[in-house]
């Protein structure tokens, strides 16, 4: 069984699931693993690894910092690769990989798929490859046994959400706001996302549902992720690596955040 999908049968009733995204090589080559192996000892279920790409869509301020960072210091497909490979000597964490279509298809679609069927990927998410349009990698990755997890918002209309949810394996992401990536205020996102989620929950009835974007406190993940499986951090986790790096036992700090964000304490 894949490992996204043993993980959702594994939760327990009233609990939200908490997937991380990082970007592969921030804030250097070294510390990815640790970070990930960190994370999942704090309380993360689910790990998505940024593939950086020089000219991201949906990325914001944050994010593009950090991949311009891991771009800067030499990281690759290959090295992100080996950086999962890595991680399951010690780890069966479900693992994502996410980022954008061009740097796959410079690669090899098919040499993708393949190599990150052997180094153990769970999953993967590619914001700028309409669902509609998949073929370019969903064949490739059927092959392999590697289910693509697709992302409806606010103006999805409920026709793309249901083939959104026919279409992902794992489960179904939910971006909360129209927009970029970001931490924003919880107010800003809950406003919009109670109408957003009740609308996906009539429309995504065979994935679980995680809503992601704008998410910074434990507070904020109860209260969006509310009607949803579980929630999905990212700026405001790289936000705190950048706050600490690299001080003195920066990687403790990041963890506390982590541990806070799922338990509240």
């Amino acid at each position: 069984m894949n490992r996204i999908t043993k993980k959702f049968q594994e939760k327990g009733a009233d609990e939200k699931l908490m997937s991380l995204f990082i970007t592969a090589g921030y804030p250097d080559l070294e510390s990815t693993v640790d970070l990930v192996l960190g994370f999942e000892k704090n309380g993360a279920d689910l790990i998505e690894l940024g593939m950086p790409f020089s000219d991201p869509l949906a990325d914001g301020p944050t994010i593009q910092y950090s991949s311009d960072v891991a771009i800067e210091k030499g990281i690759s497909i290959d090295k992100i690769m080996d950086m999962v490979g890595e991680i399951r000597k010690h780890s069966e964490i479900p693992i994502i990989l996410m980022g954008y279509m061009n740097p796959v298809l410079r690669y090899g679609v098919a040499k993708f798929c393949e190599r990150a069927k052997a180094v153990g990927v769970d999953g993967f998410i590619l914001p700028d490859i309409p669902v509609e349009e998949s073929g370019l990698i969903e064949h490739e990755a059927a092959k392999v046994d590697i289910p693509i997890i697709y992302l409806v918002a606010p103006n999805t209309s409920d026709d793309r959400m249901q083939l959104a949810d026919q279409k992902s394996g794992g489960f179904v992401y939910c971006v909360s706001v129209t927009g970029v990536t970001g931490a924003r205020s919880g107010e800003e996102v809950s406003q919009s996302v109670n109408t957003f989620i009740e609308r996906v929950g009539k429309n995504v009835t065979k994935n679980p549902k995680m809503v992601g974007f704008g998410i910074k406190s434990y507070q904020d993940a109860q209260q969006i992720a509310e009607k949803a499986d579980g929630f999905i951090v990212g700026s405001a986790l790289i936000n705190t690596i950048k706050d600490v790096y690299p001080q003195q036992n920066w990687k403790e700090h990041v963890f506390e955040f982590v541990h806070s964000l799922k338990f509240g304490k």
